[in-house]
Formats: structure tokens, sequence, C-alpha cells
């Protein structure tokens, strides 16, 4: 059995859209990390991309939808694969391709912390993955009720014990 890392979201419409992710630069430089420790490793690699229906901005194939530039993804060796829900799973066959990889344990990291990294966690716990949280390497913008800097932290927190093990970047080891 083997880890994997699944990254979520990191495209350009979000990365870089009008309101810019919190601590963006330190989330992306701990996600590029965490991709050298997997490829180090032998460990897989997968990216999640948002997809919008066709004419919204996150259509597939448009500049919005596109994987943040920085972010050291290698589409040839990488799984990268196309969402339209929250879940990495719903609608996918990402929890299939992790079955015949022998994956058991997710790192999850990406955007946004209180939609798809909060929705994927669950799901990969409810579907028998472990999964470990860097509560260091996922982000979300402000919303006009909490800061993302509150919604991270709450998010840390709540899914801590019951979805996944909550741990900093610099302690994964692949």
């Amino acid at each position: 059995m083997t880890d994997a890392l699944l990254i979520i979201d990191m495209q350009t419409g979000l990365y870089d859209g009008p309101d810019k992710p919190f601590e963006r630069e330190r989330v992306l430089g701990t996600i590029n990390h965490l991709i050298q420790g997997a490829r180090n490793a032998g460990a897989p690699i997968f990216v999640a991309r948002h997809t919008g229906p066709a004419g919204s901005p996150i259509e597939a194939g448009s500049p919005p939808w596109q994987v943040w530039p920085a972010l050291d993804v290698d589409e040839a060796r990488d799984h990268l694969f196309n969402k339209t829900r929250p879940s990495c799973f719903l609608g996918t066959d990402l929890a299939q391709q992790l079955h015949a990889a022998q994956v058991n344990q997710l790192v999850i990291v990406g955007m946004k912390t209180q939609f798809c990294i909060d929705t994927t966690c669950r799901v990969a716990a409810e579907l028998g993955f472990s999964v470990l949280l860097p509560e260091d390497g996922h982000t979300c913008m402000d919303t006009p009720t909490l800061s993302a800097q509150e919604i991270i932290e709450h998010h840390n927190a709540t899914l801590a014990g019951a979805f996944v093990k909550r741990v900093r970047a610099t302690e994964i080891a692949f």
C-alpha cells in the first residue's frame, strides 16, 4: 500500500482571480514542496481541475480553467482529471485509480478549504482512505462572514480526528 498526493483546484481562475487566496504564495510553495517529496518517493500525484459548464468562466480548455503555471505539475507523469462537483470522487474515476495504484493514504492540498477540500476529505474517509491534511497546505478567500484564516482554522479543527489526521506539511514523508 502507498501514499498519494491529491492537489485540488489550483487553477488560474481561482488562484489568480479577482479575490486572491489567503497566503497564496506560501501555500503554492508548500504544495510544490510536497510534489517534490512525492516525486522523489515515487508516490502518485493526482491533480483535480474544477470544470464548469460551457460558457462558464472555468469551462474546460478556458484560460481560467488551466492549472496555475507555477504549480510543479508534470502533465506527462501526473494524473490530471476533471471534476464538476466539490467532491473529487463524485462523477470521476478517482477512487478506482487510487485502488488500482494500491493507495491507502491520501495527502490532500489545494483550494478551496470550505468547499472542495472539506468535501473531498470527508468523502475520502467514508471510502476508507486514510487522509493526511496539511494544515498549511490549503487555502481560500475571505467571505463577507469570515476571513480566510478563520475558515482555514475552523476546517483544520473540524476535520481533525473524525476525517483526517491534521499535520504540518514538513511532517509528511511519502
